[in-house]
C-alpha cells in the first residue's frame, strides 16, 4: 500500500454568488483508512464531495486523489473512485443482480468479471438470493445495494455521502457492518452528521463547520485533546449538600451536574480536582466513595468544536 495520501485537499474554497460554502478546507486521508467526514447539515460536506467527483468546480485551492488534481483528471482517475450519494436512485424494475450487471457494463467490465464481482458484492451486502425487484426493497436494502454498486469498479477510494441517514436501527447496523468490512481493502470517505456511526467504524475524523475543517485527528486523540474541559465523576455518601456547595465554589470547577451516578464535574484542572476533592471531603465531613475522570464522548467533542472553533488542526 502506498504511503502517499489517498486524498489531499489544500485551501479549497467554493462560493455561490454571495454565499461561501467552503472557506479554505484542508484535509488529508490516508490510503486504506475509514475516514469520518463529520459536520452538521449545511457545513459543506456535500459540496466538497461534488468537487472531488468533478461535479462542481472549486473557486480556489486544490484537491488531489492519489496525487492527481481532480480539476484536470480524466476517466482513468474516475474509474478508481466509487460513490454513493445521499439519496441514491435505482431503476425499480431491476433486480439487484441485474442492477450490478448494468453498473459493470457501464464501466466496460467483461461478463466473467461482472459475474464474479456481482456474486461477491451481493454476498457482502446480504442480498444474494434476493430475486424480487429493487422497487420493493427497504431503505436499508437499497443503501446496501448502493454500496455494492459503488464497489463494482473495485475502486481504491469509496465516497459515501450520508449512507445511514433515515435508516432504522437495523438498517443502520447492516450498512455500518458493510462499511466496517471494507477496512484495509479500500479507502472510505464516510460523510455523515451521525456521531455514533463515526465512533463505530472510523479510524480518523475531520469535523467541518461553516465551510472550514476545525480539526482532523484520530478518534481517540481527538477525544483526548479536543474534548473541551475534563469531566470528573465524584460520589460522596454523607454531607452531600455541604460538599456540593463547597465544590461549586472551587475555582477549577466550571459546572456541577447531579446524576444518578454522582456529581459530574466539568473541570479546567484534573490535577487540582485530585488534590482538592479529598480536602473538601475532610472540611465538610463528606465520605468520598468515587473519584474518576470521564472520557469525553464524540458528541462532547463535536459540540465543543462546532460551537467554539479553534482553527484548523491537522
Amino acid at each position: 500500500m502506498s504511503t502517499a495520501p489517498a486524498l489531499q485537499i489544500r485551501d479549497l474554497g467554493k462560493r455561490f454568488r454571495d454565499k461561501t460554502a467552503l472557506d479554505g478546507v484542508d484535509l488529508e486521508v490516508a490510503e486504506g483508512s475509514i475516514f469520518g467526514f463529520l459536520g452538521p447539515n449545511g457545513a459543506g460536506k456535500t459540496t466538497t464531495i461534488r468537487i472531488l467527483l468533478g461535479l462542481a468546480r472549486a473557486t480556489s485551492g486544490r484537491a488531489e486523489i492519489f496525487g492527481q488534481d481532480v480539476a484536470t483528471a480524466g476517466n482513468d482517475l474516475r474509474r478508481q473512485v466509487g460513490h454513493l450519494p445521499d439519496v441514491p436512485g435505482f431503476y425499480p424494475w431491476m433486480t439487484a443482480p441485474g442492477f450490478l450487471a448494468f453498473t459493470g457494463r457501464l464501466f466496460g467490465l467483461d461478463r466473467a468479471t461482472i459475474a464474479e464481482r456481482s456474486d461477491a458484492l451481493l454476498a457482502m451486502a446480504g442480498l444474494n438470493g434476493v430475486e424480487h425487484k429493487v422497487g420493493g426493497f427497504s431503505r436499508g436494502m437499497k443503501q446496501r445495494l448502493g454500496i455494492a454498486q459503488a464497489l463494482m469498479n473495485a475502486p481504491r477510494l469509496l465516497i459515501l455521502d450520508e449512507p445511514t441517514s433515515a435508516l432504522d436501527p437495523t438498517g443502520r447496523k447492516e450498512v455500518l457492518d458493510m462499511i466496517a468490512a471494507l477496512k484495509g481493502r479500500t479507502t472510505v470517505l464516510f460523510s455523515t452528521h451521525i456521531l455514533g456511526d463515526v465512533e463505530r467504524v472510523c479510524d480518523e475524523v475531520a469535523i467541518l463547520a461553516d465551510g472550514r475543517v476545525v480539526t482532523q485527528q484520530g478518534l481517540h486523540q481527538l477525544k483526548a485533546c479536543y474534548g473541551g474541559q475534563t469531566k470528573v465523576l465524584i460520589k460522596v455518601t454523607s454531607q452531600a449538600d455541604a460538599f456540593t456547595a463547597a465544590l461549586r465554589a472551587e475555582p477549577w470547577v466550571s459546572s456541577v451536574e447531579v446524576t444518578a451516578d454522582g456529581l459530574l464535574v466539568a473541570s479546567t484542572d484534573l490535577a487540582a480536582a485530585a488534590h482538592r476533592v479529598p480536602a473538601l471531603c475532610v472540611s465538610t465531613g463528606a465520605a468520598l466513595q468515587r473519584l474518576e475522570p470521564v472520557e469525553a464522548s464524540l458528541e462532547d467533542v463535536f459540540l465543543d468544536l462546532v460551537q467554539h472553533p479553534r482553527g484548523a488542526v491537522a
